[in-house]
């Protein structure tokens, strides 16, 4: 039998994935003693030989939610489950993926070494931030799969909110990979932002090929945190006649004043989905969460 487990970051979302997959949900009790040391309880009696999708982000308190998640996966093999299928709809410590400066931890390989030696048997996540590390399978030898949110985010845009002759805007070349992915799920142009140098001091930052004058924009980008790349992006695309923009992103970790400072650089909606709870997590991750796993999954 499947069952989905929610840790305490990702309760809701597990809720909801049990119902689109109409599967039991399985409650958690945790709590926090005086020294800070955490408690859970799973409260299944029937664990023995059943399969189980644990669905926990790692957002804001990441060392916490790492060590919950290895609680749940131990409780769960020393109770006999068959599988173990890890669901992290955020992904901490990805950005730390090789030693930047001596004496520094590469933590992004750390933690998938330790997802993968706690017990799980298969992990799946939304955009993580694969910079250096292109593939999961290059930390992970279990089957590891990266979802993108991004062009279900901008198809919802599109569908939901009235722009004129939209373009899909990435703020740097890294954001490339997810402009394109949302430009073939939309039928929308794509570029992203450049740096032109004009001369030895002077340098522009514009699309590469695309002039967005008089044009509506959905800027995407895997993570908003201090909003600081997006909102000089807004700044130098109104500059250059962009009407509308919608900045949107799968990850709103929205740091201090990240959201007001998108909207008072000239963005008139900011759009995420819920892999973190924030005021512009509009779209629910759980139904593409039940499709994903009903692809790969039988029941």
């Amino acid at each position: 039998m499947l069952k989905v487990l929610g840790g305490s970051s990702a309760k809701h979302i597990a809720y909801e994935v049990s119902k689109e997959m109409e599967i039991d949900y399985v409650k958690l009790n945790h709590k926090k003693f005086p020294d800070g040391e955490k408690y859970i309880r799973i409260m299944d009696e029937e664990m023995t030989g059943n399969s189980y999708i644990i669905i926990q982000s790692m957002y804001k308190n990441p060392d916490e939610f790492l060590m919950e998640y290895f609680f749940l996966v131990d409780v769960l093999k020393n109770h006999g489950a068959k599988e173990i299928i890890a669901f992290i709809p955020y992904f901490a410590y990805a950005r730390q993926d090789i030693e930047f400066n001596h004496g520094e931890p590469v933590s992004f390989k750390i933690v998938a070494n330790l997802i993968e030696t706690a017990g799980t048997t298969k992990l799946f996540t939304f955009d993580p931030h694969l910079h250096r590390v292109k593939s999961l399978s290059d930390l992970f030898s279990i089957p590891a799969y990266s979802v993108s949110l991004l062009p279900a985010i901008t198809m919802h845009i599109r569908e939901n909110y009235r722009l004129d002759d939209a373009i899909i805007i990435g703020p740097d070349e890294e954001s490339e990979q997810w402009t394109k992915m949302a430009a073939d799920e939309t039928g929308l142009e794509y570029d992203v932002l450049e740096k032109f140098r004009h001369g030895d001091y002077e340098i522009e930052l514009k699309p590469r090929e695309l002039d967005v004058h008089d044009r509506d924009i959905i800027l995407i980008d895997d993570i908003i945190s201090t909003g600081g790349t997006m909102a000089e992006t807004i700044k130098v695309l109104k500059k250059q006649g962009a009407h509308k923009i919608v900045a949107a992103t799968s990850h709103p970790l929205l740091i201090g004043d990240a959201l007001i400072n998108l909207y008072t650089a000239g963005a008139d909606l900011v759009i995420a989905s819920d892999t973190i709870p924030s005021p512009i997590s509009y779209i629910k991750c759980a139904p593409i969460i039940a499709e994903i796993l009903r692809k790969m999954i039988i029941i």
